[in-house]
């Protein structure tokens, strides 16, 4: 029985990892526009406040009382302008317009060529997933050849890992394509 718990402890920390890139592309999908606001469009710019970087969720209330409109509220007044300079060095691609009390941030409609572009962006992003997912995979199937060469497994063990392991990629690769068509999804709408 020793041996199926060596099996299983390969299976259950592979699941982990690929857990974790699955949770790494839906992060990363969450800050990709889509025409929608959203609040984690802007939660995690960096802003230089009184010399350290901080997020601006950190230092604002962040609506969104509109479809197509971000509401940024600072607590310290002191803080709108460097707010308003981190998000216009950021890549989101939206000027703020600032009234001395809010920011707003109004997003503007998706182009078709633009959508194309997220498209191609978000496949990207998938496809690192999946080598994530693959890479996982593959560290698991070099420590159960090891652990057969230790005798710590047989070959049939390792041949069950091997098997196990490969049905868990398939499972993990299969839930990255679900998040990366509901996102497709989202942003052709």
């Amino acid at each position: 029985m020793v041996l199926q718990t060596e099996v299983d402890r390969i299976v259950k920390e592979s699941e982990v990892k690929m857990q974790a890139a699955i949770d790494a592309v839906k992060k990363q999908f969450a800050t990709i526009r889509t025409g929608r606001a959203h609040p984690s469009l802007v939660e995690g710019i960096k802003v230089d406040y009184y010399g350290t970087k901080t997020p601006i969720r950190q230092l604002a209330n962040i609506a969104t009382p509109e479809p197509r409109l971000i509401v940024i509220q600072p607590w310290d007044k002191g803080s709108m302008s460097p707010i308003e300079k981190a998000i216009l060095a950021s890549d989101i691609g939206i000027t703020p317009v600032n009234d001395g009390k809010v920011i707003r941030l109004s997003m503007p409609q998706l182009t078709h060529e633009r959508r194309e572009e997220l498209i191609k962006v978000l496949h990207r992003i998938a496809e690192e997933g999946k080598i994530s997912v693959r890479n996982t995979r593959h560290h698991a199937n070099e420590e159960a050849v090891k652990l057969e060469k230790g005798k710590k497994l047989t070959e049939d063990d390792k041949f069950l890992a091997k098997e196990r392991m490969q049905k868990l990629t398939d499972e993990y690769i299969k839930k990255i394509d679900i998040v990366l068509t509901e996102k497709e999804t989202e942003i052709k709408s």
